[in-house]
């Protein structure tokens, strides 16, 4: 991905997100501002979610939907983990977001580091094509808005067809493990705040990974959709019964989770990685022993 040199100060809206309400997220959303500025491929930054209306909290993430040249986007979107991971403070991989709404592009949940605290980074990657009807729906402020250069039907093809082969491709046992530390990180945000309901839905979302870790690892060339036949496909040999008796103390566990719980169940998949692919954690011990340091501190 080509970069042009840092843009200043003056080029991101951010004077008037500051007097509305100086979150304590202002200089991670700074940070991250600049440093996705700096692409050319970048036509768009907008600001969405609580930090945009004036509501946010200390535990609010830092939401961008980022306008990016359809022409760019899958060079984009290849180069950003590594920008993340070298330049935003990323402490793992991003998680491809499937519970973000459909708004024509792919969304990413980033755990950042960031001033000795872990932040949640959602970047919402969005064909620059789809801009103007894509602020219509989300609102936000924008802090980046530059004329893209003159935009082929070929090239709005060519962000489709990129955006439907990402977001229809098998997840790896690490990007499964990934979603598991980053539920817990959103359950610990809904559990503080007593959001009781969403809890319970990234609550079920989390024992669905947990099953589709142990498919993935376990039988990759299933031919049964979701829960099926797991117990004839799964319990065939020690590992996978006990992988099975860790999912079964998952989905009996309470319907709406308190600390302890996705505590726990962090511990499960953890253990559960190691057990039946351990090749998943390759690069990424360091990087967990900091996540859950992090967790502790929250």
């Amino acid at each position: 991905m080509t970069t042009a040199l840092p843009h200043t100060s003056a080029d991101l809206r951010l004077a008037e997100l500051t007097t509305a309400n100086a979150p304590a997220q202002l200089p991670l959303l700074a940070h991250i501002g600049h440093l996705l500025s700096t692409s050319p491929a970048v036509t768009h930054l907008l600001v969405r979610g609580s930090l945009a209306s004036g509501t946010a909290d200390r535990l609010s993430d830092v939401d961008f939907v980022v306008g990016v040249h359809d022409r760019d986007l899958p060079a984009f979107t290849s180069a950003l983990g590594e920008l993340m991971t070298v330049s935003g403070g990323a402490l793992v991989p991003g998680w491809r977001d499937t519970i973000v709404a459909d708004l024509g592009g792919i969304g990413f949940v980033y755990l950042v580091q960031h001033e000795g605290k872990l932040h949640q980074l959602d970047l919402y990657l969005a064909p620059a094509s789809r801009m103007t009807a894509l602020r219509q729906r989300v609102g936000g402020k924008p802090l980046l808005d530059r004329p893209p250069a003159e935009i082929t039907t070929s090239q709005i093809e060519t962000a489709r067809v990129h955006i439907a082969e990402l977001a229809a491709r098998p997840r790896t046992c690490t990007e499964l493990l990934i979603e598991h530390l980053v539920l817990a990180v959103l359950l610990r945000k809904r559990i503080r705040r007593g959001q009781r309901f969403v809890a319970y839905a990234e609550w079920h979302k989390l024992h669905t990974a947990t099953k589709d870790l142990i498919k993935t690892a376990l039988a990759p060339h299933s031919s049964f959709w979701g829960w099926y036949q797991l117990r004839e496909e799964i319990a065939l040999t020690p590992i996978g019964r006990t992988c099975l008796a860790d999912l079964d103390a998952a989905i009996t566990s309470p319907a709406v989770p308190d600390a302890g719980d996705v505590d726990a169940a962090l511990d499960r998949a953890l253990a559960l990685t190691q057990r039946a692919c351990p090749e998943a954690l390759d690069g990424l011990t360091d990087a967990v022993t900091a996540y859950r340091t992090y967790m502790e501190l929250v």
